[in-house]
Formats: structure tokens, C-alpha cells, sequence
């Protein structure tokens, strides 16, 4: 046992702050000299949904946004950073940027505290420096990592402080810390409601079987209710306080038909206020993974979940370094948890957070964060423990070895995990130039990764993002991109007067349907083969449409056809095209090899793949001239041949193809630049990103 007086523990807060704080400016010290990373004399932030939320406090300090422009205005982190930038003399820019690093380092907090009521101060300070660095956690809450990650595990651990210090102390105020932070949590990130949700349940598992006559307990459990329900935030608030003053001031009234009473009342807000919907909604996101997007009755659209790194599976090594830096930690951990729990049942209330970071075996690798602390805190109580029960001399000394060591793998992690920023300067100046001459009711329409990022650098509309991307959504954007110019054209248009004319109407979503329905198409293979033409007959143009072509979208251009190379009457998939984009070559006596085994031959009249040699119907080679004028070399070579092959001079960059995917809206305009007889106009020819305007 180390009992520390409030200034020691001060002091041990202080110190693993500042050391969490400092190895999250290693990515700025590293990323400051890239002159690509800066925009507006500042480095930009380095994850696509930050964008989301910075749209939202641009919006905020101006004091509007356009309607239905899906702004994030007045979302928790958006207000925070509004707030933030009217208070202290920073941009807007300098405030997103290093946000993370400040409040992400707040976890070393509740995870003293929490060893102090232990009376291992020693062991969870240990513990605070391996888990406000642990690979998965500093991932998501490094510098230029502007998202509400920053918060996510901070706040749930002050309500197990809470309720670890009810235990002990008994005390009052361990009921509105237990609240207020599950109030606050539920505010910040109303995603944590099934995290909430668990902890109650497991609060309450652990009251009845060791703690059933401890009448505070049945008490906490009230106020996590009332913080978890889905009611007004206010109206939360008014009745967490009216509780609190009830037990302050008549606590000799709350007898067992009382508290009956209360528990009925405050279970029927529960289940009148939204129940378990929340739960179902994210089981059936990360846990259930059907091809079928079934918030559509009539049609099966791609699931945007299986194309998620984030949300796919991992294996168990990458698993075990996500959460505490190397296997050999992750596994002392564990039993260091175990142990704890042995130890100080209360603890067991921490389960929901191991399990919600085990989840990450099947869920995806976002979920370890959830686990990253606690194991954390069990490797320092196992550390302690057996040098205890070891009765080492200089223990101290010894634990401060070990703890160094332990803390290697992540601080090499941090050495070498570089990200950049979400676009190049160069990127952005395409979408700065495109906000002057567009109008904000204009759409942009681009692949839901570059949405938030566009709203944000352009201030134009866009039709999906990093929160508005289910596969219903998708389908329309991925057909313009993949398919050939007039019919992109067609379908871009239907989609975007629809979706205005759905906020209006309350299509729920399902513009394809309201489309065949208004044009009277019973028959969607018709319609499908209709749009192609020409001569189909547009909705009035309301507004601009505009097409955002980043050099960057070849590497995922495979996937962005998934959503739709379907059948979307029964779900089933197409087979894959031909689509090959290689940058590593060599030559070879037989031709140019490229790194994943294709051969093309010296002539580039064939291609040779896996021993099968195929024709190739045209080579053509695209370079940039002094005045940054793209040319083209074409050879025509075999026009019954389907696949083609186009090598771009200045990228270094050989792209192999099918004819279908060769003819895409997205191959044609950006690659080739082949605009003239389109219903496309080009407003901005970049070699990083090039704009087209939609002419109909």
C-alpha cells in the first residue's frame, strides 16, 4: 500500500500530464518541416472527421450556416472550439490543431485517483505514463488528431473514479461525480450511451451479489440512470439535482418503498425516452455485418462497413500492441487486472471497458482504445505487487527500470508512426480556389472520405461524408464517379435535386426509390439503361454541381466501384474490374515488371499475367508541359483487346484497366482530361486535384 498526501499526488498528476503533453508534440516537431502539411502559416490537422467538427465552429463564429448543409453546428466539440477561439487569442487553426494533445492527456487524472483509493498511487502513475501513450490511444488523440476521441476514455474513467470512491468514502460527492461525468460524457459523445449503459448494468450485477445491503449503491445507480437517459440534457440535470438534494437534505425518508418507488419512476423515463435503440443501432453497425443495407425495403445496397479499416477485423499481435504497446505488457496487464479485481472487487465495474476493447477482435481496431487504461492499470498494480510480495530492496528504483522499459514499445511507436495531414497544401488550394467561385447552395461532389474536408475548404454542399456514407447514400455518388460522363451526368443531377427536394419531402433517404416512383419506372434495369442516354429528362437545375477529382482517389478507386457494382434487387456483387496502379517497376529482358508479378511487355502491345498473356487495346501516355498543359500520346493497338494501359510521365505511375473502368467519369476527366463533347466544363486542372463543373 502507498498512501500519498494531496501534494504528492499533485505532483504525480503533474508529471504524467506533461509527459503525455510532450510526446504528442514529437508529430509536430516531425511535421512542421513539410511544407505540404501547412495552410495558413499553420500545420492542418490530420484526420478527415476533424474537419467535420471544425466546419461546425467555423460556422459558430461566423453565426449561420446554409440550411441542410449537414454543418456540425452547435455539436459538443464544435461549441468547445467555438468557445476556445473567442476566449484565447488563437485561430481557429492553431486551436484544432493542438486541442487533442491538451485534453486527451487529461486520462493520467482519474487513473491516479483511482490508485490512490487503491492506496497504489505508485502503481497507476506508473500506469497513467504506458496508457496516455499506448499505440491505439495516442493514435487517436496525437496532435492534429482533432476528434472527440480526445475525451472518449478520459470521462468514463472519472465515473469509475467515482464509483471506486463511493466505495471507500461513501461520501456525497462521489454521486455527482458519477453523474455529471456520465451526463457530460453522454453530451460529448452520445455514442458512449452503450458504454454507459454497461457500466449501470455491471454496477448494479455487482451491488446485488457483494453489496446488496448498501444502500448508497442502489442510490448511484439512480443518478446513472438519470445520466444515460435519453432525455432533454436539462431536464437530466434538474432531476440528477432534485435527487441529490433529496438524499442531502431527507435522507432519512429514503426507506425501501421509497426507493422502490424511485426506481420505477426513474426506469419508466428510461425505457419512455428511447430504451435500448442506441445499443441495437451500434450491434448492428460493428457486430452484424450483412452485404444488405437494410434501411432501404425495396433494394440491397453495399454495406460502407466492410470498407472500413477501422471497423475491421484484427489479428491477435496487432491487437495485444494496439492496447499496450508490445504482447509481452499487454499480457502482465491482464493478470495484473485480474488481480486487482481479486483484490478490490469494486473494480470489476471496469469490465464493460475491457470488454468493449476486446470487441476490437471482431468490431475493428478503434474499439482498443477502451481497453488501453485498464490494462494499463493492471500491469502497474502486477508490477508493484510482485515486487512487493517479492520483497525487493530499492523497489522504487527497480519499478522505475521496469516501468522505462515498459514504456519503449509506444515511445517507439511514436518515433515512427508519422501520419500526414488529411490533404496536401496543394489539395487544399484546389478546394480554396473552388469556394471562390462556387456558391455555398452549390454541391460538390467527391468520395464520402474528402466530404467533411470539402464542406470545410470550399464551403460548398456535399452528398456524403464521414457520417453520411451507408451504402444507399453511396451508390448514386459511386455510379457517377465509375461510370461513363453522360450517364454520371444524369445521375448526379437526379441525385442532387433529390436530395434537396428530401428535406423538404422526407424521402427518408431513399431517393432512388422517390426517382423510379416519380418518373414511373417499375422496372429498375430499365431505368438504369434509360439514364445512359442523353436525351433522359433532367429535374430542373436548382443549383451548380461540381466534381472534386483528387489524384489520391486511384488507390481506392477499386473500392469506390464496389458500392455500385451490384445487383441492388438481391444484394448480390459483380465480379471485380481489372484495375492495377503500380508505381514500382523494373525492367526486365521480357518488358517492365511491375511489383505485384504483371509483366507488360517492351512493346506494350500485351500484358503478362500469372503466366497468361492478354492484348492490350490502346497505350497511352499523359504528360505535363512547361505551362503545366496536359498532352497525351495514344497508340491504338487492339480494339477488340479490354484492357488498357496508361502510363503517367510525371507521377511515374502505370495504370492497367478494364474498358469499363477505363471509360469512368473519374479515368476520363481527371487522368485523361478528356472533357470536350461531355456535359462537363473544367474550372480547376491540377495535377494534385482537378474541379469540373456539370454543364446540365
Amino acid at each position: 500500500m502507498q498512501i500519498l498526501n494531496r501534494y504528492q499526488i499533485t505532483i504525480f498528476i503533474l508529471i504524467a500530464y506533461f509527459f503525455a503533453l510532450l510526446c504528442r508534440m514529437e508529430w509536430v516537431i516531425w511535421a512542421s518541416s513539410y511544407s505540404d502539411f501547412i495552410w495558413n502559416n499553420q500545420l492542418m490537422i490530420s484526420t478527415n472527421d476533424g474537419y467535420a467538427y471544425a466546419e461546425g465552429a467555423r460556422d459558430m463564429i461566423a453565426g449561420f450556416h446554409q440550411p441542410n448543409d449537414l454543418s456540425y453546428y452547435g455539436a459538443p466539440l464544435s461549441t468547445l472550439t467555438f468557445l476556445l477561439a473567442k476566449i484565447l487569442p488563437f485561430s481557429l487553426e492553431t486551436i484544432i490543431l493542438y486541442l487533442s494533445i491538451f485534453l486527451s492527456s487529461l486520462i493520467v487524472i482519474p487513473m491516479i485517483l483511482i490508485g490512490r483509493e487503491f492506496g497504489y498511487a505508485k502503481a497507476f502513475f506508473v500506469a497513467s505514463l504506458l496508457g496516455s501513450i499506448a499505440n491505439s490511444y495516442y493514435n487517436r488523440t496525437m496532435a492534429g488528431y482533432y476528434d472527440t476521441d480526445m475525451l472518449v476514455i478520459v470521462l468514463p474513467l472519472f465515473t469509475i473514479w467515482g464509483l471506486i470512491r463511493l466505495h471507500f468514502k461513501g461520501d456525497l460527492i462521489s454521486f455527482l461525480i458519477i453523474a455529471f461525468s456520465m451526463l457530460v460524457y453522454n453530451w460529448w459523445y452520445p455514442s458512449s450511451y452503450t458504454l454507459c449503459v454497461g457500466m449501470s448494468i455491471f454496477y448494479a450485477i455487482y451491488t446485488l451479489i457483494f453489496e446488496r445491503k448498501n444502500l448508497r449503491n442502489y442510490q448511484a445507480i439512480l443518478f446513472m440512470i438519470l445520466a444515460i437517459s435519453a432525455a432533454w440534457y436539462m431536464l437530466r440535470l434538474a432531476l440528477i439535482l432534485g435527487l441529490f438534494g433529496l438524499i442531502y437534505f431527507r435522507s432519512n425518508l429514503l426507506n425501501f418503498r421509497v426507493m422502490s418507488l424511485l426506481f420505477v419512476v426513474v426506469l419508466s423515463l428510461f425505457v419512455i425516452f428511447g430504451g435500448l435503440n442506441p445499443i441495437w443501432f451500434q450491434a448492428k453497425f460493428y457486430l452484424f455485418r450483412s452485404l444488405g443495407d437494410s434501411s432501404s425495403v425495396e433494394f440491397y445496397f453495399y454495406n460502407v462497413n466492410q470498407t472500413i479499416m477501422e471497423s475491421g477485423r484484427i489479428d491477435l499481435g496487432l491487437f495485444t500492441q494496439r492496447i499496450s504497446g508490445h504482447w509481452i505488457i499487454f499480457i502482465a496487464g491482464v493478470i495484473g487486472y485480474i488481480l486487482l479485481c481479486r483484490k478490490f472487487k469494486i473494480f470489476l465495474v471496469a469490465i464493460p471497458m475491457v470488454g468493449l476493447g476486446f470487441l476490437a477482435l471482431k468490431g475493428g481496431l478503434r474499439f482498443t482504445i477502451y481497453a488501453v487504461p485498464i490494462i494499463a492499470m493492471g500491469f502497474g498494480f502486477l508490477l508493484f505487487y510482485m515486487l512487493e510480495r517479492l520483497k525487493v530492496k530499492r523497489l522504487n528504483l527497480i519499478a522505475g527500470i521496469i516501468s522505462v522499459l515498459a514504456l519503449i514499445p509506444s515511445l517507439i511507436h511514436i518515433y515512427y508512426y508519422k501520419p500526414s495531414s488529411v490533404l496536401f497544401n496543394t489539395e487544399v488550394s484546389v478546394l480554396d480556389r473552388l469556394g471562390k467561385v462556387a456558391d455555398r447552395e452549390d454541391y460538390t461532389l467527391a468520395w464520402w472520405d474528402y466530404g467533411y474536408v470539402i464542406r470545410y475548404y470550399s464551403d460548398t454542399k456535399t452528398l456524403i461524408d464521414g457520417g453520411k456514407h451507408l451504402g444507399r447514400e453511396n451508390y448514386a455518388v459511386s455510379y457517377a464517379l465509375t461510370m461513363p460522363p453522360s450517364s454520371s451526368a444524369n445521375m448526379a443531377r437526379l441525385e442532387v435535386e433529390y436530395t434537396q427536394m428530401g428535406y423538404e419531402k422526407d424521402y427518408g433517404g431513399k431517393n432512388l426509390e422517390q426517382i423510379l416512383k416519380d418518373y414511373n419506372y417499375s422496372d429498375l434495369t430499365k431505368f438504369l439503361s434509360d439514364i445512359k442516354s442523353d436525351k433522359f429528362n433532367l429535374p430542373q437545375k436548382s443549383r451548380d454541381i461540381y466534381y472534386f477529382l483528387p489524384d489520391r482517389m486511384l488507390g481506392i478507386f477499386p473500392i469506390v466501384s464496389k458500392f455500385s457494382r451490384l445487383d441492388l434487387l438481391n444484394g448480390k456483387e459483380w465480379a471485380d474490374p481489372f484495375f492495377v496502379v503500380a508505381t514500382n517497376f523494373t525492367q526486365i529482358k521480357d518488358g517492365i515488371a511491375l511489383n505485384n508479378g504483371i509483366i507488360i511487355s517492351n512493346d506494350a502491345t500485351y500484358i503478362d499475367l500469372n503466366g497468361q498473356k492478354f492484348r492490350v487495346n490502346s497505350y497511352i501516355e499523359t504528360k505535363y508541359d512547361e505551362n503545366m498543359k496536359l498532352s497525351k500520346s495514344i497508340h491504338n493497338i487492339d480494339n477488340l483487346a479490354d484492357i488498357y494501359l496508361i502510363y503517367m510521365v510525371d507521377y511515374g505511375r502505370f495504370i492497367l484497366l478494364d474498358k469499363e473502368m477505363f471509360n469512368s467519369t473519374f479515368i476520363q476527366l481527371y487522368v485523361l482530361e478528356n472533357y470536350e463533347k461531355t456535359p462537363f466544363e473544367p474550372v480547376i486542372l491540377d495535377p494534385t486535384a482537378k474541379v469540373y463543373k456539370l454543364k446540365r
